[in-house]
């Protein structure tokens, strides 16, 4: 039942990533300016991380099964809307509907987890879900890049829209609802539960917690999923193929980081951990910004895979920072910010290379220069606004 919900996660991985490989093609077709290109890649994130309160809210009223075979579908219909696509903007409004039918793709699988497994088991069983989930990703790479320069981009949406059918009918049939809590006794109304989220935003640290969310993981994705394929192609003059086997490569790599990381929490120092890895990867961008050559822009692109996975760390940080009550709470909020980071970084770094080009100005020193100061800017949130405080906190350091 599990590997059936981790396949519409994989789903959801591979449309999160789509626009890497098909950012020249769509440019190429629609006559896309940067900025464009970064509407169309952040839309999904909006609507992924904009209904992420509401999806875990239906997963308590209603259930996983049920909440995931209801929003995946949108997902199908998302991709055959894109692949249909006349106009840019019914592009983005296919964007939208697959975000929207994606948003509890991972929620589904965590709550899945917390109620069959032992609780002893979660983080492991969780790493293996994000791992496996991850192999979304290598389908945006080589094999997606291959498929779109063999026949054309809308064939790339098609190719994504059915294996999200066949997700669909997996869950349907091999998963079944696994039994709530024995303490919830009472559903909450939906009104009730978006109140109760008021106590979460009530405590002081909560706002360095999400400053820094808001840009980690959207520094990754706003690389692997945007930017990589127009770096490779324009400045360096890689092929469709081969900037999809770069991608693959930093793909693999980002797959097995969260696990190294996991392994190797240090407890007290966390907090010292994650901004010390957020202030080396701003680095990494910042070394990548000023074109050093093809061979290290490759190695940057790959550093950022690898270092991408202290993010797990951010995880464990939000868990000690709120009481147990608070924790599915905490983490609804913490992943919302992430995917809404996503939204505005691609967005805004897209202007960024607009204004760039109009300017005569390299339009990726700007962007990636744009993505090293807003990494810098969440570590200072994060260190300077104020820290959790209690026992729990107390092993953040």
């Amino acid at each position: 039942m599990l590997m059936a919900l981790t396949t519409a996660f994989a789903l959801s991985q591979a449309f999160r990533t789509v626009a890497a490989i098909l950012a020249t093609p769509l440019q190429a077709e629609f006559g896309l300016s940067p900025q464009a290109l970064g509407l169309f890649a952040g839309a999904f994130h909006f609507a992924f991380g904009a209904l992420q309160l509401m999806m875990g809210i239906g997963i308590d009223l209603q259930g996983v099964r049920r909440t995931v075979l209801m929003a995946f579908p949108l997902a199908i219909v998302g991709a055959a809307v894109s692949a249909l696509a006349p106009n840019f903007a019914v592009l983005v409004a296919g964007q939208v509907l697959i975000g929207i039918g994606c948003a509890p793709a991972f929620l589904v699988c965590t709550v899945f987890i917390a109620r069959q497994f032992p609780a002893e088991r979660f983080a492991a069983v969780s790493g293996m879900t994000l791992g496996i989930g991850s192999l979304g990703m290598l389908l945006t790479g080589t094999p997606l890049a291959w498929l779109v320069q063999a026949t054309s981009w809308r064939t790339g949406f098609w190719a994504l829209g059915a294996g999200s059918a066949l997700s669909w009918l997996l869950i349907l049939r091999l998963v079944q609802e696994p039994p709530a809590p024995v303490a919830s006794t009472e559903r909450p109304s939906v009104l009730g539960a978006l109140r109760s989220y008021g106590a979460l935003f009530a405590l002081p640290h909560t706002l360095g917690i999400v400053a820094l969310a808001w840009v980690t993981y959207a520094s990754f994705i706003s690389l692997r999923g945007l930017w990589l394929g127009p770096l490779l192609i324009e400045r360096h003059g890689f092929s469709l193929v081969q900037s999809g086997n770069v991608a693959i490569a930093v793909s693999v790599v980002g797959m097995f980081g969260p696990v190294l990381f996991g392994r190797f929490d240090p407890g007290a120092s966390r907090r010292r951990w994650i901004v010390g890895f957020t202030l080396t990867v701003a680095a990494v961008f910042g070394m990548m910004a000023f074109d050093p050559g093809a061979a290290l822009d490759v190695a940057g692109l790959i550093a950022v895979g690898v270092l991408s996975g202290y993010i797990v760390l951010q995880y464990a940080d939000v868990k000690a920072a709120y009481p147990a009550a608070m924790t599915g709470r905490a983490m609804a909020v913490f992943t919302m910010a992430m995917f809404l980071g996503v939204a505005v970084m691609q967005w805004f770094t897209g202007a960024v290379a607009s204004i760039a080009s109009a300017h005569g100005a390299d339009p990726f020193m700007s962007v990636l220069l744009t993505i090293a100061a807003l990494l810098v800017s969440g570590a200072a949130a994060f260190v300077l606004l104020p820290k959790p405080t209690g026992t729990r906190a107390s092993s953040t350091g």
